[in-house]
Formats: C-alpha cells, structure tokens, sequence
C-alpha cells in the first residue's frame, strides 16, 4: 500500500529547492527560513553582503546551503549566484521567496504544483495588490511594469514584480542576462519569454506590514529609474529584431497559413464591415511610404485595433513586386496635384542632384500618402460591396 509522498519528497522527486536572497533582514529572515524548512531541508540562502546579524542568523540552521560574499551586489547578482550554485547541486527548479517576511510557506505546495504540471515554464505568484496595507507606490510600479511587459512581449501579465517565482534552471541558466538588481527580475521574465519559455501566474498570498514597521531596500528613484532605462532597452530591441523574427518565424511555417486562413480569412462570425475595414487598411499600409517597416507596422496596428490581421496582412501585398514599381510611379503621378507648376513629369529631369532628389521626393512622398488613403477608401468600398453580394448567394 502505497503513502502520500510527504513535501520534502515531492521537493526531491522534482529536483526542486527554495531559494532565499537577503540583505539586511535580520528581523525577519529566521522565521522566513524556519517556515520554509518546515516543508523541505532543500533550502538556499544567499547572504547577499549583509552587514546586520544575518550570519549569525545563518549559523542557527546548519541544515541550509548558504552561498555569501561581500560587499552588496543587489538582488539581480544574488539570484543569478543562487541559479548557478543551485544547478551545480544538481537542482532543476529553485522557488524564489523574499527574506522580508512577505511571502507565505504554505504556498510553496501550491508553487511546486506547478513545477509538476507545467515542467520548463517560469511560474510568477500573483499577488492581490488592492489587499490592506498595500503601499501605492507598490500598485503604480506594478501597474507600469505590467503594461510594458505587454508591450515587449504581447503577455497580459497579473503581476510582473511578485518575488515569489518558480525558476526553471535549465532554461534560464542559458541566457546572458545584465542587470544587477531589482530590475533583474523584470529583464529575467521578458527575455524569458523572448526565448519562448512559458512564463505564467498562480495566485499567492502576502503581508504587508504597517508602513512604521516595514523593511525594504528598494530605492523609488534610483531603482524606478533603473527599471525605466532598462524597459526603453527592452521596448527598442523587442521592435527591431524580436518582433520581426517572431513574424518571420510565423510566416515560414505552413500550418500557420492554413489556420489564418480558416480561422481569421474565412472567420463567418466577422461582419462585412470589418472584413472590408482590415483589407482597406493593408491596401493604405501597402502604399505608405515607409517602406521597409510597412508589414512590420500594420501588423502591430492590426492588433491594436482588433482588425482582421490576416486579411490585412494579404491586402499590404498590394505594393510587394511585380507590383512595386507601378506603385511608385502612381504615387509620383498623384503627388503632381500638390506641386502645381513644380510638378515632375519624369525622375530627374533637371539631372542628380540633392537637389532634385529632395524635390522628386517630396512629390512622391504626398503622391503615396494621398494614394494611400483613397485605394485604402476604395478598396474598402468594393471589398464591402464584394462581401455582402457574395455571402447573401452563398446564404
């Protein structure tokens, strides 16, 4: 007759550890140890050059693994020293927890649940960040880091700044990463998901001390001002290059093609309308003169305003070769009606110059804008026209 595996055995069976980073928690980093080793001995502490009694506090559980140097290197340096003593140990997983006393070891069942069911993935606990006693810087940051999560990734996430993670070592071991402190964790999620580990949320508790009894190292300006330097890096790669190659990769592999096709092409329960709005918006995007990043553009619009991003995409084709050259030179015929008697009947007429490159430029340029809109308009119109004969014979 087989017995329920205990907590410790279930750490074990998973090659999972709890990993705690602290500086200066003398106060509170007992208890926190205490609880955790209350569920498994697989226990880490990094003593992140603490200067108060922590390690007199570490020398009262001999059962822990410690990893300590000095001075200070924050929080980012003392994670990614945990990751790598961890996988040196043998471990696969580490489950984060804060040495503050804000994390609850009764959740560590439910962290490595997770572990369990979703083997590879980085598992952030979800906190409720409208509970008492909940700083309001703490809800703003989040709030801010959670929209430009967003933005770099294309996750809606609950909750990007949770301590309380499930780290998957193998996987995250291979990534270089840069920052050093609190931003870390918001770099470490991002890139994560970058490389295409599943990143996802379980709901966790926490407590929030009064504020005249709180403990935190986090530095609002500088540390804030970290992160926002650090996002704006994130924000400018994640549109030069993740963005495009997660396009590209999408576009080279087959099935993808006939699911957008089924599912967004051929979608029955989209109006006519917005069917013919999608493909009027490709055609306008197809021939505005920003060539190089109008399928890049288009296709991040598409699903800003929730148009069909299928149709769009196909419709854009419209300026791609053999199409590319009547394109322009419509474009440049069209631009005669804002230049009046300086209108350009060939290129370069009056020779190559700066000169008349800038002139001819600017011809072309008001050409494809106006172009642009009224084929964006028309094609719109026909297509609507097209849609409703077309669906009320098939009906």
């Amino acid at each position: 007759m087989s017995s329920t595996p205990t907590h410790n055995e279930l750490f074990e069976r998973h090659k999972t550890a709890v990993l705690i980073p602290t500086y200066n928690n003398a106060g509170t980093l007992a208890a926190v140890i205490k609880d955790a080793l209350s569920y498994t001995h697989h226990v880490i502490v990094v003593n992140d050059g603490a200067t108060d009694a922590t390690p007199e506090i570490l020398g009262q559980f001999p059962g822990i693994q410690v990893v300590s140097y000095s001075p200070n290197r924050g929080k980012g340096i003392a994670l990614r020293r945990g990751f790598a003593f961890a996988a040196q140990q043998g471990y696969e997983n580490v489950i984060t927890m804060d040495a503050d006393g804000q994390h609850f070891a009764d959740d560590l069942p439910n962290m490595l649940q997770q572990v369990a069911e979703k083997p590879g993935a980085l598992i952030i606990g979800a906190r409720n960040l409208h509970q008492e006693n909940m700083p309001g810087k703490n809800t703003f940051a989040n709030k801010f880091s959670n929209f430009w999560f967003y933005v770099n990734t294309g996750l809606k996430a609950p909750d990007t700044q949770s301590g309380y993670r499930v780290y998957p070592l193998k996987l995250i071991n291979k990534i270089r990463f840069f920052c050093t402190k609190y931003e870390f964790e918001v770099e470490v999620i991002v890139r994560s998901a970058w490389r295409g580990i599943k990143v996802d949320w379980t709901p966790v508790k926490v407590y929030y001390p009064p504020a005249e009894e709180r403990v935190s190292h986090f530095q609002p300006f500088r540390d804030f001002s970290r992160i926002s330097v650090l996002n704006t890096v994130l924000v400018t790669v994640a549109l030069l290059y993740i963005k495009p190659r997660d396009l590209v990769r999408f576009l080279l592999k087959k099935e993808n093609w006939k699911k957008m096709w089924k599912e967004e092409v051929l979608r029955a329960d989209e109006s006519n309308g917005r069917k013919a709005a999608a493909i009027g918006f490709g055609v306008f995007m197809g021939i505005i003169p920003i060539w190089g990043f109008q399928l890049f553009v288009a296709m991040l619009l598409s699903i800003r305003f929730k148009l069909n991003k299928a149709l769009v995409f196909l419709a854009a084709h419209i300026s791609t070769p053999p199409l590319t050259p009547l394109v322009i030179f419509a474009s440049f015929i069209t631009g005669r009606i804002w230049m009046g008697q300086t209108a350009k009947d060939l290129l370069f007429t009056n020779g190559f110059s700066l000169a008349s490159i800038r002139d001819n430029m600017l011809q072309y340029v008001l050409g494809a804008i106006t172009l642009a809109i009224g084929a964006g308009i028309l094609a719109g119109l026909v297509s609507w026209g097209l849609l409703a004969s077309f669906r009320r014979k098939r009906n």
